[in-house]
């Protein structure tokens, strides 16, 4: 690949990756935690919760990278904030190109993961709270294995839309080579000079072939978690 692909070229592709995937292990956590409100939760506000969660996927990427770039940059209240206390710096950073993947992929994730608590039949998690389990171990042992399909496809969609985002990215952080350029941005760059068609095709076949590996991976995935839950 290091023969095929420039060494600019390959490093939007390494960036596009540990972009991606930092992205989608960040987003898990929390994931979780909101998917589980939204399919268990009874509380005021969850309507709102839910819009909250889900806005990014209706707004334009542009206006949510504009949004981010308001809050988290080094004149805005979180990034002044993280900056003067922390020395984080996210705008222009490719720990920001992070952060706007993950915003954009986190409904994705949360939306597979709450289908998939959903899915989970309550009456096995009564008969363990019966008999003396706490509802943090209910759910450790009984909801969180069941719904592990869910949780994989909400994983791989989020890595899927990180690997993708453009928009909010380059609002957020530019189009910076070797700092914020990930494979978008890239193909984008080549589009725009004289004679850059090659590159751009050369990077659209590596985001292709990104892309379908995952899907594959995430259908193996959830075959082998299924398969495994039903043998226990």
């Amino acid at each position: 690949m290091n023969d095929w692909l420039s060494p600019e070229e390959w490093t939007a592709v390494r960036l596009s990756l540990i972009v991606a995937t930092t992205a989608m292990l960040a987003s898990l956590p929390l994931g979780l935690g909101v998917a589980f409100l939204l399919a268990r939760g009874r509380f005021w506000g969850k309507s709102l919760l839910d819009a909250a969660v889900h806005l990014p996927l209706i707004m334009p990427p542009v206006v949510t990278g504009y949004l981010l770039l308001i809050g988290f940059g080094r004149r805005g209240p979180i990034g002044q904030f993280l900056y003067d206390y922390f020395g984080i710096v996210l705008s222009f950073r490719w720990t920001g190109a992070v952060l706007a993947a993950a915003v954009m992929g986190f409904p994705l994730m949360v939306r597979a993961i709450r289908l998939s608590i959903e899915a989970v039949d309550r009456k096995l998690e009564d008969a363990a709270g019966t008999l003396g389990a706490s509802p943090a171990w209910v759910f450790l042992v009984v909801t969180l294995p069941l719904c592990l399909p869910g949780i994989v496809v909400g994983m791989i969609l989020c890595f899927a839309k990180a690997m993708g985002e453009f928009g909010a990215t380059i609002t957020f952080v530019s189009n910076i080579p070797g700092e914020t350029q990930t494979l978008p941005s890239a193909i984008y760059t080549f589009t725009q000079v004289p004679g850059g068609e090659a590159g751009a095709t050369r990077l659209t076949l590596i985001s292709i072939a990104i892309s379908v590996a995952a899907l594959f991976v995430s259908e193996w995935m959830a075959r082998f978690v299924g398969r495994r839950i039903a043998v226990e």
